[in-house]
């Protein structure tokens, strides 16, 4: 029996199609819509021995907990009035701080 295949297969990516085209002076490239690109995204283009790979250039991320955060209905955001502390004492609140040993 040969399960390698199947295996491989699951784990591949999906593969899209595009036609360079002219846009201009500059030659172009339509990414298709299921890539999930965002309109006016900036775009890195890498050439590797006729290879072309394109990212994002802003890889920064930002973290959201709006997924998960309906899974955790106990924790729930905190208010402006819950974000005040106490002020506590600190030794360079002392006049005499640093004392002269």
């Amino acid at each position: 029996m040969y399960i390698h295949i199947v295996y491989t297969e699951i784990g591949m990516a999906q593969e899209f199609r595009a036609k360079v085209f002219k846009s201009g002076n500059s030659l172009a490239v339509r990414l298709p819509k299921g890539l999930g690109a965002i309109e006016g995204t900036e775009m890195i283009v890498r050439e590797d021995r006729g290879t072309f790979t394109f990212e994002p250039a802003n890889t920064q991320r930002k973290i959201s907990g709006d997924g998960w955060m309906g899974a955790l209905p106990w924790l729930s955001p905190v208010t402006p009035e819950d974000r005040e502390f106490d002020h506590s004492p600190r030794p360079w609140d002392d006049p005499d701080w640093p004392s002269a040993a």
